[in-house]
Parts: C-alpha cells; structure tokens; sequence
C-alpha cells in the first residue's frame, strides 16, 4: 500500500475512534413540538363575535386569572392561553388587539367572545355582535399541552349532561361533562389534534344526528 493511503487511513481510524469514543457523552437536546397552526401569526379566522360583561366581570377566567371587562382580553375556543389577536369589526374596519385569556364563546357560529372594552373600541357594544375577521398577531411563548375534544351539549342540569356524556362514552369512547360558566358540558374524545377533533365532529354529526350542534374546543391541560 502506498504510504500516503497507509497514512490516511490510520488518520480516518484515528477519527472514528475519537468519535466512538465521544458518543456516549454527547447530551441529546429535545426540540419542543411547534405550537399548532393556529397559534402561528398570520393564522385568521372570519365570523361572528360577540362580548361578555357582568356576570363575569371579576370571576376567574379559564387561565386562572380575574377577567375585568375593561381590559383589552377575549375568549376563544381553541387558541392558546397568552396569544394576541387583532380583530376587525368588518362593517366599519374599526381594530382592536387581544389577549386570549378565558374560553368560548359557546354558542355555534361565533368565533371570539370580547371584552366590553374590546367590543367598544371596535363599535359592537350596541348591537352585540359583529361579523368580524381575526388574524394571529403574537403567539405566546410558552403553551401549555393540549387536548382538543367536540361539544355536543350545554345543561343547565347535571343529571341531563350525565345522560348524554354516558349515550356519547358508549359511542365513542371517551367522553365527559365539566362545568362552566353555571353550565354542565359535555365533551366528546380526547384528540391530540385539531384536525383529529374535526374528523371526530363529523363522524358524531353523520352518526348521532339528535345532536344539533357541535363544535372544537380546546381541553387545557
């Protein structure tokens, strides 16, 4: 063998017994999954919002902190406590920016739930509701994990939400009832994914059809 080869390969010998020899200290970093989509600036929704005051005004919201109406603050289904979102009225194009700190709004069709400050800086105070466009301005920096499940009903009764959550845990596996805002709930599946609860909604309007309305929500861990 020619001695430059001779030489070379002792040298890659050499490198990969320092690289064997190594291995087993290297510290392995794990890289957090990305929050979801919808957390993302630039994320948008369009539909209705609404705003909520008294009796809420000075209750905890969802993220364990007092909700004062006159805050700039909001509810929403599905996005991470600590994101900001900017809202347009789309009627009159008036803008107000929001922290999501509570859940809902839990009516179908509506998208945000406002504070009474939000919802009179952008001129929906009156009417009440508005057709609004909403775009992801910051994500938080920390999000908490995340199950996402499908209402399917809202009891001013226990017993009613037991009876259902038992018909739907029969059909689906995992269902169960929390309480909100002096409202039994009843909330199907368990999925690890927005797009999963969707797929799970659809399954629940084509096979249980007494439900009338359902939609996704985040289950905060």
């Amino acid at each position: 063998m020619l001695p430059w080869r001779q030489a070379g390969l002792a040298a890659l010998a050499v490198a990969a017994i320092a690289a064997t020899g190594c291995g087993h200290k290297r510290k392995i970093t794990r890289v957090p999954p990305p929050p979801p989509a919808a957390a993302r600036p630039g994320y948008t929704e369009t539909g209705t919002a609404s705003w909520y005051g008294y009796p809420y005004h000075g209750r905890q919201a969802a993220d364990g902190e007092i909700y004062d109406m006159e805050k700039m603050t909001a509810a929403h289904r599905t996005l991470p406590f600590n994101t900001w979102v900017r809202v347009e009225n789309l009627s009159n194009h008036k803008t107000v920016d929001v922290r999501i700190i509570d859940r809902g709004p839990f009516v179908d069709g509506r998208i945000i739930d406002l504070s009474r400050a939000a919802a009179r800086q952008i001129e929906m105070l009156g009417p009440g509701t508005a057709r609004v466009r909403l775009v992801v301005i910051q994500e938080p920096e920390t999000a908490a994990p995340a199950l996402y499940g499908v209402q399917v009903g809202a009891f001013a009764q226990r017993a009613n939400a037991d009876r259902l959550r038992t018909q739907m845990a029969a059909r689906y596996g995992a269902a169960k009832v929390v309480e909100r805002d002096g409202l039994w709930r009843v909330l199907v599946g368990s999925e690890a994914t927005e797009d999963d609860a969707t797929a799970l909604a659809q399954r629940i309007r084509e096979n249980s059809p007494e439900i009338s309305t359902s939609f996704i929500v985040r289950i905060d861990q």
